[in-house]
C-alpha cells in the first residue's frame, strides 16, 4: 500500500430531481460529497446515479450516526469491515446496488480500500471491485476535522420555492410536480402578503412570463428586507418538466468547480453542452406548437468525455419556440433555442 496521503474534504452536493420525459419522476436529494485531492469521489465513479449517506433530509439522529461511523466510532454496517459510500437516491435497500469501501485505522491515519459495487451482504472483489481506485490514506486529523464539523452544520438546504404568476392552473401543476420529487412549494401573487419568517424558508422564488419587471422587484425587495437571499428562477415557459429543471439548478447549492455539467446553449439545429468529468447525458427538447401545446422529444441520451460538445438536433424537435433540458446524474440545465447558428 502506497504511503502517499490524499487530502480529505466535503463539499455539498445535489441529485436533481426532474420531470422525466417518459412521465417518471426523479427524486430530489441534497447530501454531502467526498472530495479526494480536492475532487468529487463521486466523478471517478463514471455515471453512478448515488448519494453519500450524509444526505440532508435524513433524521438527524440518523445523520450523525452516519458521520460517527466514519470516523470509525461504530460498528461497520457490512461484514468485513466495509462501509456504503454511496447508495440508492431512491431508497436505502443494498439490493438496489452500492459502492462500498474498507475503511481502517493506521495509527491516526484513516485509509479507505477495496472499493466495490455490491448489492447484497458480501463484496466479490475479483468481480465488482473498483480496480484503480484507492487506496486512499488519509491524514487522521484533517479527516476528524472534516467530518467532526458536519456535527455542527448549520440548518439543512431551503428545498422550498415560492411561486408567482398569472396561470394558476400551470402554477398549481408545477407546484405538484415539485411536491412530488422532494421540493417544497407554495403558490402566491403578492409576496408582501408573506410574513418573513416564511420568505426565509424559501431557496427559491419563481417567476412566470407574465410577472412585470415592478412586481419582480417588490417581490425581492420583501426577500431582502427579510434578510435572506433567494435564488430567483424566470420561467421560460408554461412547461412544467422545464420549469422544474430551472428550478432544480436554482436550488443546487453545490460549489462552481464541483459540477459535471457547466453549460448548455442551443441555437438553429445544434446545441453545445460542457461536462467536467465522464457521464451520460441526455437532452429533452421541449416545443410550443401552434395550438400552444407542449411536444416532447428526446434529442440525445449518451456518454460524453470532460469538455465542450456540439450536438445536432432535429429540426422539428425544436420548430418554433423550443427550449432544451440537459441533465446528468447530478445536474441539469435549461436553455432556449434561439433563432440563428451555434457560436
Amino acid at each position: 500500500m502506497s504511503a502517499a496521503y490524499a487530502t480529505f474534504g466535503l463539499a455539498p452536493a445535489t441529485r436533481a430531481g426532474g420531470v422525466l420525459a417518459d412521465g417518471g419522476y426523479q427524486v430530489h436529494r441534497d447530501f454531502v460529497d467526498f472530495l479526494v485531492d480536492g475532487r468529487p469521489l463521486l466523478f471517478r465513479l463514471s455515471d453512478l446515479d448515488a448519494v453519500s449517506p450524509l444526505a440532508s433530509d435524513v433524521p438527524p439522529a440518523i445523520f450523525t450516526a452516519q458521520v460517527r461511523a466514519l470516523l470509525l466510532e461504530a460498528e461497520p454496517p457490512l461484514p468485513d469491515g466495509r462501509f456504503v459510500i454511496y447508495g440508492c437516491p431512491e431508497c436505502e435497500d443494498l439490493a438496489c446496488g452500492a459502492v462500498t469501501a474498507v475503511i481502517e485505522r493506521d495509527d491516526e491515519d484513516y485509509i479507505w480500500r477495496d472499493f466495490a459495487w455490491q448489492t447484497d451482504a458480501h463484496a466479490d472483489l475479483e468481480l465488482n471491485g473498483y480496480h484503480g481506485l484507492g487506496p486512499f490514506r488519509f491524514h487522521g486529523p484533517q479527516y476528524r476535522a472534516a467530518l467532526d464539523a458536519l456535527l455542527e452544520r448549520s440548518s439543512p438546504p431551503r428545498r422550498r420555492v415560492l411561486l408567482i404568476g398569472a396561470r394558476v392552473a400551470v402554477l398549481a401543476r408545477l407546484a405538484a410536480a415539485l411536491r412530488t420529487i422532494g421540493i417544497g412549494a407554495d403558490i402566491t401573487q403578492d409576496a408582501r402578503d408573506v410574513s418573513a419568517g416564511e420568505l426565509r424558508g424559501y431557496g427559491a422564488v419563481a417567476f412566470g412570463r407574465a410577472v412585470g419587471a415592478a412586481e419582480r422587484a417588490a417581490v425581492l425587495e420583501a426577500f431582502e428586507r427579510a434578510g435572506t437571499e433567494v435564488a430567483p428562477v424566470d420561467g421560460l415557459a408554461p412547461i412544467v418538466p422545464l420549469l422544474v429543471a430551472q428550478i432544480e439548478h436554482a436550488l443546487d447549492r453545490s460549489p462552481l468547480p464541483g459540477r459535471r455539467l457547466t453549460a448548455l446553449s442551443a441555437a438553429g439545429t445544434a446545441a453545445d453542452v460542457e461536462v467536467t468529468s465522464p457521464c451520460r447525458v441526455r437532452i429533452t427538447a421541449y416545443r410550443l406548437d401552434r395550438l400552444y401545446r407542449t411536444r416532447t422529444r428526446e434529442v440525445y441520451d449518451g456518454l460524453l468525455e470532460p469538455g465542450r460538445h456540439r450536438i445536432a438536433l432535429e429540426p422539428k424537435a425544436v420548430k418554433g419556440e423550443a427550449y432544451l433540458v440537459a441533465r446528468t446524474s447530478g445536474g441539469v440545465l435549461a436553455a432556449p433555442v434561439t433563432r440563428g447558428k451555434a457560436g
